[in-house]
């Protein structure tokens, strides 16, 4: 009746205005932060400049130097975060657990409690109740895990709609909806409900959330706190010394989920991660840029985000490997070939050492020499680890037939006979010192040591594929390397010495792209710690891509992580997965059907009659596919890619670079898209991605999964046969 929608209507105009006037509290408390952020940032920097008294300098800043500085900068950074925090979306849900009496036994502590949901924590003092809870609070979990089958004590949860902010404008509440997990469910539902697909269709049927998932965007990729489902939500909270493995089809959040668990990780655990450090690894720098600002936005700055290039060796890279050559320094038996190419510079001793002691001799026989040079190479230490060994246990020999003759000598005795010229130049002759580029070099320069290093396990015909011909070096400094070679000087410089880089946590994302010795050099920097490691196997496209996720973990160094697969997807919807789909029986990888709980994605086909065309076509369509609202991805083939720019950009319209200028239409090497993602593409001629070789169809599978809303195609050429019909 027209009496009750007005009543309802009032009642929400009612909520709408207390949920403003509680934003606005929640916004002077933030700008009350930022103010006193500032001042302490100031009296801190008029401490270090000694303009400010003793006294001040106790209060506010550690005694020493070192620990000022640090102060000052954790000070500065705060500020800053809290600088951009007001403009923003102080909460995006609420939680209302039952009271006493009302079946709220579950919620225990938190009964009758109410509490906002945001990215970080609001209060009006530090030692005062928050007004909005930071998104991985313990009880904050309630808001992504509650159901109408498991409450968990939750009366009510309520999501709110917010216009997007502009610049300078804060973003204004838009609405809100009510979620009531005490209401009875349908008879029908029974155990289904409790299904992962269940839960998923039924937040997806929040006009809220589907919103948010669906809303077109331009730019960086966005944090999904405020959608986060209940196995994403899982594994973000997996503890800091887990190593987990997702298996993600495309649209199902494996980026993101791996991004929310270092936020996670660096807010709930910061002494053990920021000690050790946190590590973001993705495939390129168009894909880092994406992602750079998705831990600012959850208050996570400084976490280092880089490739595998980025942790190699800084030598400038002066020569160019044929593919095979490539193919066989990525390989994991290199590792195996440099490690005994290694230890072969270590020679068993050929005569007894006379150790002077003033006008005495000190003499170890041949025998215990070898003995002792014969178990330190069986215990396998690192090169230099060895080194130091063999002196000490040398030294240990001396002190012996000292305490036999004179009694025990004192530390000092000991250690200047550990570094004796005798013994030295005994070090030097049985176990030299070495440098990487010296074990590399003296590798791939030489037949002779590349065929005993490589015996059983590289061919002849490997082994003369990989030695230097045109360009053999005097010396390892004049050497030209390769980008490949930097991967063999990495490994020979963790065999030789644990690096002195290491990080806590590591995430790994495209991780089924990286190859064996790419995974080592990751390895290496997380040895204490534990990674997060993602991928599709579907969408490897290197010469090297991982087939199963068990061997590839081994060479990452976690053989235990435990792999859990995402299939459900919420971004692309299931009419663009389905053409990707029937490509996965040709890629020979075992991996499920994607599948989403979106529908309404739009694909249409746009054939030329000629190749020539497509540079007349493929604006046309660009340039209607920006009346719509988003950004438009173009993908080619990478030898096409230049083309298409420039077509485009004859016809007036401006392109970007991945993680360049943010352009609303930018163009993509099809190969180069991974990870990316564009609310409609315009994929040209996949037949030339289909046809590129054995790596054809995984181009092509990644090409089809990029759009979130409208995938079009232009062609000449016939379409491969998933893409038919």
């Amino acid at each position: 009746m027209p009496g009750e929608d007005t009543a309802e209507e009032n009642a929400l105009r009612a909520e709408l205005a207390a949920e403003r006037a509680y934003i606005e509290l929640c916004r002077a408390a933030l700008g009350t932060a930022e103010s006193a952020a500032r001042d302490r940032v100031r009296e801190g920097a008029g401490v270090l400049t000694g303009q400010h008294s003793g006294e001040a300098a106790a209060e506010g800043v550690a005694a020493d130097g070192a620990s000022a500085e640090a102060l000052g900068r954790r000070l500065r950074s705060r500020a800053a975060e809290l600088h951009t925090e007001p403009e923003g979306p102080p909460f995006f849900g609420r939680l209302d657990f039952l009271g006493a009496g009302r079946g709220g036994e579950e919620a225990g502590e938190h009964r009758g409690q109410r509490y906002y949901i945001g990215r970080r924590r609001v209060s009006e003092h530090p030692s005062a109740p928050p007004l909005v809870l930071d998104w991985r609070a313990p009880v904050s979990r309630a808001f992504y895990q509650a159901t109408a089958v498991h409450p968990q004590g939750v009366g009510s949860r309520r999501r709110f709609g917010w216009a997007p902010e502009g610049t300078g404008t804060p973003a204004d509440l838009t609405g809100l909806e009510d979620e009531r997990l005490t209401d009875p469910l349908p008879e029908a539902a029974g155990e289904g409900a409790r299904t992962p697909g269940a839960v998923a269709g039924s937040v997806l049927a929040s006009r809220i959330v589907a919103g948010e998932i669906e809303r077109p965007r331009v730019g960086p990729m966005r944090d999904i706190v405020a959608t986060i489902q209940p196995e994403q939500d899982d594994l973000v909270r997996s503890g800091p010394d887990s190593s987990i493995c997702v298996q993600g089809a495309p649209g199902t959040g494996k980026t993101a989920v791996g991004l929310h668990r270092a936020a996670y990780l660096l807010h709930t655990h910061p002494r053990r991660i920021e000690r050790g450090g946190m590590l973001v690894v993705g495939p390129n720098p168009a894909f880092l840029a994406y992602i750079s600002a998705v831990l600012p936005a959850l208050g996570e700055g400084g976490v280092r985000q880089c490739t595998v290039r980025d942790l190699l060796p800084g030598l400038p890279v002066r020569a160019e490997d044929a593919p095979r050559v490539v193919e066989l320094k990525h390989g994991a038996r290199m590792a195996e070939v440099l490690r005994r190419a290694l230890l072969g510079r270590v020679r068993l001793p050929d005569g007894p050492l006379a150790v002077p002691d003033g006008s005495y001799r000190w003499r170890l026989d041949e025998a215990e020499l070898r003995a002792l040079v014969e178990e330190t190479l069986a215990q396998r230490p690192p090169f230099e680890v060895g080194r130091e060994r063999v002196r000490a246990r040398a030294a240990a020999l001396l002190r012996e037939q000292a305490e036999r003759r004179a009694g025990p000598p004192g530390d000092a005795w000991l250690r200047r006979m550990g570094r004796t010229r005798a013994l030295t130049g005994f070090l030097d002759s049985v176990w030299p010192r070495t440098r990487p580029e010296e074990v590399v070099a003296g590798l791939l320069g030489d037949a002779e040591a590349l065929a005993r290093a490589a015996d059983g396990l590289l061919s002849e015909e490997e082994q003369r594929a990989l030695l230097w011909r045109g360009h053999r070096p005097r010396s390892p400094r004049a050497a030209r390397w390769s980008e490949a070679d930097l991967l063999l000087l990495d490994e020979a410089a963790g065999l030789i010495a644990r690096p002195g880089e290491s990080f806590r946590h590591v995430v790994v994302d495209e991780a089924q792209d990286l190859s064996p010795m790419q995974c080592r050099v990751l390895a290496r920097r997380s040895r204490f710690g534990s990674l997060t490691v993602l991928g599709d196997l579907a969408q490897g496209t290197t010469p090297w891509a991982a087939r199963d996720w068990p061997e590839q973990l081994a060479h990452l160094g976690a053989p235990g992580a435990a792999v859990t697969a995402l299939t459900t997807g919420f971004r692309v919807p299931s009419e663009l997965l389905a053409p990707a789909n029937r490509l996965l029986e040709a890629l020979e990888v075992p991996v499920p059907p994607a599948r989403s709980l979106r529908t309404g994605g739009e694909l249409c086909t746009v054939r030329v009659a000629t190749a020539a065309e497509l540079s007349r076509v493929v604006p046309e369509r660009v340039a209607a596919a920006l009346g719509r609202a988003g950004s438009v991805g173009v993908l080619a083939a990478g030898s096409r890619a230049a083309g298409v720019r420039a077509a485009l950009e004859a016809a007036g319209i401006a392109t970007g670079a991945p993680g360049g200028a943010p352009e609303r239409v930018v163009v993509v090497a099809a190969e180069l898209a991974k990870g990316l993602e564009y609310d409609h593409v315009v994929l040209v001629e996949p037949a030339e991605l289909a046809g590129s070789g054995p790596l054809g169809p995984r181009h092509l599978y990644v090409a089809l999964t990029r759009a979130v809303s409208r995938l079009e195609i232009v062609h000449s050429a016939e379409l491969p046969q998933a893409l038919r019909g």
